[in-house]
């Protein structure tokens, strides 16, 4: 039986449109939305005050995320890194997608890189590979060419297969960390598509070699669970499993770890579940891999075990479509001490109980221009 739902702890008003991207820091401190109108706003989760507030984009922001000490946003037009308020670069995207981009953080010794991955400029069915800070185009239109060119249209639309990349993830596979041998590292693409099918690519190619037309990359496996375009993907932290929604009334879900030789019909990379609400706009997992948020067209977010996709409750509140949601990162207790270590001298006037509470978050935003925080509760015993 699903939970009462709370009242949200806090609603920020600091949009004059639509929200349209959410993204908070690893640290907890910052919250950071986007809006229709291209309005960025940086909101501190102490004060719940603005930070600071900048017209990022001239269109509705895609995508909104902090790296290292500057900030990438993504619009219709270009895909800026910022030091707000000031723009360092920009970057040409394709304006006919609306594929948010995926960042993939590597740590340097000294400096830090990344790996941005974004559909091609020309074909929206394919995607490109840049590396950040250089902005050098690493990996070119991954994919299948041959599907993307189906007709003579070039916006990806038209008559391939697939359709458009509607949403997509760029990581290390989990038996290959960041941090091991650059040989042993295998660079995968997780691709989301407009026909409801999802792809799983590998680079087979080495990792310091450019690639071109899709050469270098090959299919793990592919799955189709939605008879509807998926509208939202989320990856666990973990990179261990994924889970999709669309339009229908079903979630998908996608192991990760499975091999092209384990992947087959009898054991499918992905599981469909079958829910009562369609009409399903956003979703996002938390940290720890149990519980994810989805957002829909009704306005509501409902919380679900993503191992059981059993339904842990529903948050009301918004009366138009919640188009993002995001979680803090889950802090857990060390043996149920909620005191802990307060002497750390950077963290002024915030107690480690105060950063649990934290921890516990989960926002919304909403084409209502609102931004809701819920403090959710401890799902220890009813996410299994």
């Amino acid at each position: 039986m699903a939970l009462p739902a709370p009242s949200p702890i806090h609603l920020l008003r600091s949009h004059s449109s639509a929200v349209s991207t959410l993204f908070i820091s690893t640290d907890n401190e910052r919250i950071y939305s986007g809006d229709s109108t291209g309005q960025a706003v940086v909101t501190s989760t102490r004060s719940l005050r603005p930070l600071t507030s900048w017209k990022a984009h001239t269109d509705s922001l895609l995508g909104i995320e902090e790296w290292g000490s500057q900030i990438i946003t993504q619009g219709h037009a270009t895909l800026s890194d910022l030091s707000t308020p000031t723009k360092c670069y920009s970057m040409d995207v394709n304006a006919l997608n609306y594929c948010r981009f995926s960042l993939l953080v590597i740590a340097g010794v000294s400096t830090q890189g990344g790996l941005l991955a974004v559909p091609n400029l020309v074909e929206s069915a394919l995607a490109d590979i840049w590396s950040l800070p250089s902005r050098q185009r690493i990996h070119d239109a991954i994919g299948d060419p041959l599907d993307a060119s189906a007709t003579a249209f070039s916006d990806g639309r038209s008559g391939s297969k697939s359709g458009i990349i509607m949403s997509m993830h760029l990581f290390y596979s989990a038996s290959s960390a960041p941090s091991s041998s650059t040989s042993a590292r295998e660079l995968r693409l997780l691709c989301a598509y407009e026909d409801g099918s999802v792809v799983l690519r590998q680079r087979n190619a080495p990792e310091n070699k450019q690639t071109v037309e899709g050469r270098g990359w090959e299919v793990v496996w592919k799955s189709k669970l939605h008879v509807e375009s998926v509208m939202a993907m989320a990856v666990s932290s973990s990179c261990a499993f994924a889970l999709t929604v669309s339009a229908d009334h079903l979630v998908g879900r996608y192991d990760l770890s499975k091999t092209q030789e384990e992947a087959s019909e009898s054991t499918p990379a992905g599981t469909v579940f079958k829910t009562k609400h369609s009409g399903n706009g956003t979703v996002a997992i938390r940290s720890d891999g149990r519980v994810c948020a989805i957002g829909g067209w009704d306005g509501k977010v409902r919380l679900y075990s993503t191992k059981t996709l059993k339904l842990l409750g529903t948050l009301v509140h918004h009366k138009q479509g919640c188009q993002a949601v995001t979680f803090a990162s889950h802090i857990v207790p060390l043996g149920g001490d909620l005191k802990g270590d307060d002497s750390s001298g950077d963290e002024d006037d915030i107690t480690m109980e105060e950063k649990y509470a934290v921890g516990r978050w989960m926002i919304a935003g909403s084409t209502d221009r609102k931004v809701s925080i819920w403090a959710l509760m401890n799902f220890e015993k009813t996410s299994t």
